[in-house]
């Protein structure tokens, strides 16, 4: 693959360790996790961090949180029932499509999340894009986009798998300045730029003169790259030929705390995570988790009788 090597987000790891105790048995089924503060002193985390995690769990169905019982582990994922097919920024743009400014372009292994929803097996290497959706200055979304495994998008769709090596060939791949992770602020985000060099981060590109963005060369000269993409947008540009089908999920949440950043919000700020599963056929090829803070332009749902 044309991007950086993969190291898990200290997030994710903590996320794996929570969810291989519930697979395991330690937390079966119907069980109750203990209090946040004896969990964290049981993982040696802080309660910050051990609270990002258990709200991506909350997320992806393996936990529930019931009033006066505590977090349960649930037997089952929820279902989930929301369609519409376009990239969020187009969307969510009101007419005018919202910019999009890649925070990381790399390769995560996969998580409960995308061995659900894209049959990764274990060890597979999957494409993780982070994404932030800005409009008139002000941060309106936060996407992570995960395609399927390379040698599954080989042979269901070839053309999406060419177009996401172009794509991250003319954005250079990496971890730009643009989240907290990567030691710059999440408005001064451009594709391709870097040198980040926290949890999660892959060799960044410099920055060219006039605020364009581009990887340095030998001679001194620079390369120029396209403006960043969502890889859902990829995904339709490349589908011209193939049909496509989805299914979504919307669920009300919290930012939490490096979320927050990111968008500038506090971590306690009220949101709305929109879940996308994108099939060919029978066969997912991405899956896409969009939080929409309070504030965020409206999301249209399109419903029918």
């Amino acid at each position: 693959m044309a991007v950086s090597g993969h190291r898990r987000r200290p997030v994710v790891a903590l996320y794996e360790r929570i969810a291989d105790a519930v697979h395991d048995g330690t937390y079966p089924p119907g069980s109750t996790l203990p209090s946040e503060p004896k969990l964290a002193a049981e993982l040696g985390v802080s309660r910050p961090a051990l609270r990002e995690a258990l709200l991506l769990l909350q997320e992806d169905g393996l936990l529930s949180v019931r009033r006066g019982v505590g977090r349960t582990v649930n037997d089952r994922p929820p279902r989930r029932g929301f369609e519409q097919i376009q990239p969020l920024e187009e969307l969510i743009g009101a007419g005018t499509p919202l910019r999009v400014r890649a925070l990381l372009r790399t390769i995560e292994e996969p998580t409960d999340f995308t061995t659900q929803h894209l049959l990764a097996p274990a060890g597979a290497e999957l494409r993780f894009w982070e994404s932030l959706l800005t409009g008139e200055g002000t941060a309106a979304a936060l996407s992570h986009e995960w395609a399927a495994p390379d040698e599954l998008l080989d042979q269901v769709h070839p053309e999406f798998a060419r177009a996401l090596r172009a794509a991250e060939a003319g954005a250079g791949g990496g971890r730009t300045d643009g989240g907290p992770d990567g030691g710059g602020t999440p408005g001064d985000a451009r594709a391709g730029t870097g040198g980040g060099t926290g949890s999660g981060a892959g060799r960044g590109l410099g920055t060219a003169s006039g605020g364009r963005t581009g990887a340095g060369t030998a001679d001194g000269r620079t390369t120029r790259h396209r403006p960043a993409v969502s890889m859902l947008s990829v995904l339709l540009g490349a589908s011209r030929e193939t049909a496509l089908g989805a299914h979504s999920g919307i669920t009300a949440t919290l930012l939490g705390r490096r979320r927050g950043e990111q968008l500038r919000r506090p971590a306690d700020t009220p949101a709305v995570l929109v879940t996308q599963i994108v099939r060919v056929g029978d066969t997912p090829v991405m899956a896409a988790k969009h939080m929409l803070p309070t504030g965020a332009p409206t999301l249209p749902v399109l419903q029918s009788h």
